[in-house]
């Protein structure tokens, strides 16, 4: 079965470029396109398909991205949002995840890469690029309040390994600023990726960012 695919974006050449490009790839079909967030609501409620993906552009008239990605995600939460910008503005990234976008892409990329995210949003939940990776972790700064963190369960030194691996120290720098040995390190990880349900350090952060455990 084809992974469906619908495009939000109020430049009419963009979203006709976009399609044409996903009609090329084996294995994804585009569902319709809609101009801004509104558009893209009512076509959702009169349409019987919801489609897998959003590609949603960020600034659009009457309804931007930001907005949308909100009430996708509190309308229909298995939409998985890929967000589409010119700008790389932090700010704008940080945001975007916040508000429950899998990922974000510039407009410039290559096909290969635009390929490659569809692919890891379907196929892993996220796409994470390394400028995404790094734009995240420059804007991280300090954890968002208790209670945020009671989310996953985190014990005090759970959380306070989080938030110091939102960042780019390594591991071994980690065991040396928590004062632990690195086999102590490696559990906190563990049982850190175990209870976000995540498999990687770029997974992690996502999440940590998405739920206000650390914040911009």
């Amino acid at each position: 079965m084809s992974v469906s695919i619908t495009i939000v974006d109020d430049h009419r050449l963009v979203a006709e470029g976009l399609s044409n490009l996903i009609q090329k790839f084996d294995g994804y079909e585009v569902l319709f396109v809609a101009e801004n967030g509104r558009d893209l609501l009512d076509q959702l409620d009169r349409n019987a398909q919801i489609p897998d993906i959003v590609l949603l552009d960020l600034s659009m008239p009457i309804m931007d991205g930001f907005e949308t990605a909100l009430q996708l995600r509190e309308l229909y939460p298995t939409v998985r949002v890929l967000a589409l910008s010119m700008t790389d503005r932090e700010d704008h990234i940080v945001r975007m995840v916040r508000n429950g976008a899998r990922g974000y892409l510039l407009k410039d990329c290559r096909p290969s890469e635009f390929r490659q995210a569809l692919t890891d949003v379907m196929t892993k939940g996220y796409y994470y690029s390394d400028f995404l990776t790094t734009k995240l972790i420059h804007s991280l700064n300090t954890p968002n309040g208790q209670s945020a963190v009671t989310n996953f369960n985190l014990n005090d030194r759970e959380h306070e390994f989080l938030r110091i691996a939102c960042s780019e120290l390594t591991y071994a720098e980690i065991a040396d600023q928590m004062c632990v040995a690195a086999r102590t390190v490696d559990g906190y990880r563990e049982v850190v990726f175990q209870k976000m349900n995540v498999r990687t350090r770029v997974g992690m952060v996502i999440e940590a960012v998405r739920h206000g455990l650390v914040k911009f």
